[in-house]
C-alpha cells in the first residue's frame, strides 16, 4: 500500500515536472492557442509517461528486481538482492535511465550513440546514463538493462542470487 502511494506521489510529480519544463522550454507557447497549448501538454505528457511505464515494468519483470527511493523521492532505483541496477530520475526534462555497464562497452555506446553519457553521479566506468529520445531501438536499450542486471547478478555469490537464477 504504501509502495502505492509513493508511486502516485512519483508519477504526479513526474506529470507536473514534465508541464513546468515543457511551458519554461517552449518559446513560442505563447501564440497558441489554449486549445492548442493543452494538446501538446497532454501528448507531451502521455508520451513520456507510457515511455516511462514500459521501462518501469520491464525493469520489474526482472527476476527478484524491486523498486526504492533510498536517494529521496526523485530518484527510482531498481534493485536486484539488495544490489542496483538501474536508476531512473524524475526530476529531470527527459526520460533517462542509468545501467551498469562494462567498461570496454560502455565506451563502444558512448562512442555509438550521443544519447548515452558517462553515468550522472556514478562511477563513470562503471555506468552510462541514457537520455531516452528515441535515438536508440528499443532492442538496444532493453539489451543495455538486460547486460546492467546480468553485471550484478554475475557478481553475487550462488547463495544470494535470486531464486530460480543460475
Amino acid at each position: 500500500m504504501l509502495i502505492d502511494n509513493l508511486w502516485c506521489m512519483q508519477a504526479s510529480a513526474f506529470c507536473f515536472i514534465i508541464l513546468i519544463q515543457l511551458l519554461r522550454d517552449k518559446q513560442d507557447a505563447r501564440s497558441l492557442s489554449g486549445e492548442k497549448f493543452f494538446d501538446l501538454i497532454t501528448f507531451t505528457i502521455k508520451r513520456n509517461i507510457m515511455k516511462f511505464e514500459s521501462l518501469r515494468e520491464y525493469l520489474l519483470n526482472k527476476r527478484g528486481a524491486c523498486e526504492d527511493f533510498p536517494f529521496g523521492p526523485t530518484v527510482i532505483v531498481f534493485k536486484v538482492m539488495d544490489k542496483m541496477f538501474a536508476l531512473i530520475p524524475l526530476d529531470k526534462k527527459s526520460l533517462r535511465i542509468n545501467l551498469k555497464c562494462d567498461p570496454e562497452l560502455a565506451l563502444h555506446l558512448r562512442a555509438k550513440y550521443n544519447a548515452v553519457q558517462p553515468g550522472y553521479h556514478m562511477n563513470k566506468k562503471h555506468w552510462n546514463t541514457i537520455i531516452i529520445d528515441g535515438s536508440i531501438p528499443d532492442d538496444e536499450l532493453l539489451a543495455m538493462i538486460d547486460d546492467s542486471y546480468n553485471l550484478v547478478i554475475k557478481g553475487m555469490k550462488k547463495g544470494e542470487l535470486p531464486h530460480g537464477s543460475i
